[in-house]
């Protein structure tokens, strides 16, 4: 063990001591809850599995709580003018800033994710909240529209309290990436984290009454999806849900809200396609192609988990591949060397670990990786996995498998590497590496997604639109398009008392 992993080892016992030591429950207006009936659930880490702490199971009554406590800060958060929103939220900030260390700490060891990630994911977090604190001042904003005998103009306000559901990947930054806007915008906010990471939520919490939200425009309530979900997604209070997570689940909320005439955006699963044809930059394609699907242990829903590979480099580009994917440290969340962490929970970690299975079963290769790995302890580790001889009918390249494995598939041409890219039921994102600057701008338009990235991985811009087609959701989230979805836009029309008016019954 090296030194800096004792040490990041002994900085995280510290962070986890409190959660180990105390129930963590719910926060409503501005305090922490017990809950109704003081149920909980065993935190465990993936690390080895041990219990972190004890979670409050939270009740129908418990999320009718907060649901009501956001409805009642409201009136007040939304009217207050969008420079004093502006000053709390870059406090809140702030303070994401001096906590990072143990906020990217305790998620590394709630989910597994690598610390060298999760560094990065909390200082996004901060950006997120310093660049919709910016827009908060104009986020009423609307358009003016003159015509010779009226004038019309638009203006937006919030839409009400909103329920935020998170997922268990990188829970911080997405829920930072969920609240920002919609806090910027005048709405409160029900957070309700899933259930295998719920650390980093109650921090940001505690952040939102320390930077100076108001008591009940930040609420947080721990639980299951069956019961906690299901309540949020239904409250008539709530006026919208923001859910991050799988698409099964995804639909169930969708259906779950129609009753209230709820406004719903899902971003949900993917089953990306990176398409590498002969003539990419051979390096940097290599390189993306290992970081979009290895890192954050694969479990992220922009992951290009298959390959689509053109027959002219595929030999020279899978015996590099298999090179590096063999290379990939496995390890130890908090040791600064680790690129691959434990998987999230038990249950994950074996529904990975049936796809190795289902690969053998249709014939395609193991080529790197496929086992668990156990001389690290009684974790969730598991081998970075590459097949090879698969064809795009397999349950490998079918399924959001959401962990570290790639599967690659060649193509001969650009209508076939098109073909197979649409072949699915997903439509998150797409990457394309080719040095034909027509071709990138043909497959960037063919691609049935709503994302597509040429000549580059994962790359983020605050203000553009993040979202997918076909069951990978519905809505964008992204700068000015956050606040369509938080927002309602009211149209106001003048007269300029020179039209003229029809008369009936003269």
């Amino acid at each position: 063990m090296s030194k800096e992993l004792k040490e990041n080892i002994k900085k995280a016992e510290v962070y986890l001591q409190r959660f180990k030591d105390n129930v963590t429950g719910h926060f409503i207006s501005g305090e922490h809850y017990a809950g109704s009936e003081g149920k909980t659930f065993e935190n465990t880490t993936p690390v080895d599995n041990s219990a972190i702490g004890k979670v409050v199971e939270g009740t129908a009554e418990d999320v009718d709580l907060a649901c009501t406590a956001a409805a009642d800060a409201f009136p007040d958060w939304s009217s207050m003018p969008g420079k004093e929103r502006k000053k709390v939220l870059h406090k809140f900030a702030d303070l994401i800033v001096a906590r990072a260390e143990e906020i990217a700490m305790v998620e590394s060891m709630d989910c597994g994710q690598a610390i060298r990630f999760m560094k990065a994911a909390a200082i996004r977090g901060s950006e997120n909240f310093r660049f919709f604190a910016d827009k908060a001042p104009e986020a009423s904003n609307g358009q003016a529209l003159h015509q010779d005998q009226h004038l019309n103009y638009t203006k937006r306000s919030a839409i009400g309290p909103i329920g935020v559901i998170t997922p268990w990947n990188t829970p911080f930054m997405l829920a930072t990436w969920k609240i920002a806007p919609a806090l910027a915008a005048g709405c409160t906010v029900v957070h309700k984290p899933a259930e295998f990471s719920p650390l980093s939520a109650m921090i940001l919490a505690e952040v939102s009454k320390e930077a100076g939200l108001p008591d009940g425009v930040w609420n947080t309530v721990n639980g299951f999806g069956d019961v906690a979900g299901k309540k949020l997604t239904e409250h008539p209070a709530i006026k919208a849900i923001g859910f991050v997570g799988e698409t099964v689940t995804g639909s169930y909320i969708i259906a779950q809200g129609a009753p209230t005439l709820k406004r719903v955006h899902v971003e949900l699963g993917g089953k990306n396609p990176v398409i590498v044809f002969d003539d990419a930059d051979f390096e940097r394609a290599l390189d993306a192609v290992v970081f979009m699907i290895y890192s954050l242990n694969g479990q992220r829903c922009t992951s290009s988990s298959r390959l689509l590979i053109q027959s002219g480099i595929q030999e020279k580009f899978i015996k590099a591949l298999k090179k590096r994917v063999a290379n990939i440290k496995v390890g130890h969340p908090l040791d600064p060397e680790t690129e691959v962490g434990p998987l999230v929970h038990t249950s994950h970690f074996e529904k990975v670990l049936s796809y190795v299975d289902a690969a053998k079963e249709e014939n395609a290769t193991v080529a790197v990786g496929g086992t668990a790995i156990t001389d690290l302890g009684a974790g969730n580790y598991f081998t970075p996995t590459l097949f090879t001889n698969a064809t795009n009918q397999m349950k490998i390249a079918r399924e959001e498998i959401f962990g570290p494995v790639l599967t690659a598939i060649p193509f001969e041409t650009e209508e076939e590497a098109l073909r197979i890219a649409n072949d699915t039921d997903y439509g998150l994102t797409g990457y394309v590496w080719t040095k034909d600057s027509g071709r990138g701008i043909r497959m960037a338009e063919g691609i049935e997604a709503g994302m597509v990235w040429v000549n580059s991985e994962n790359n983020r811009n605050l203000p553009s639109p993040f979202g997918g087609v076909k069951q990978s959701g519905i809505g964008r989230d992204g700068g000015d398009y956050s606040f369509e979805f938080y927002m309602e836009t009211k149209n106001i029309c003048i007269a300029h008392g020179t039209h003229k008016i029809p008369v009936l019954g003269k």
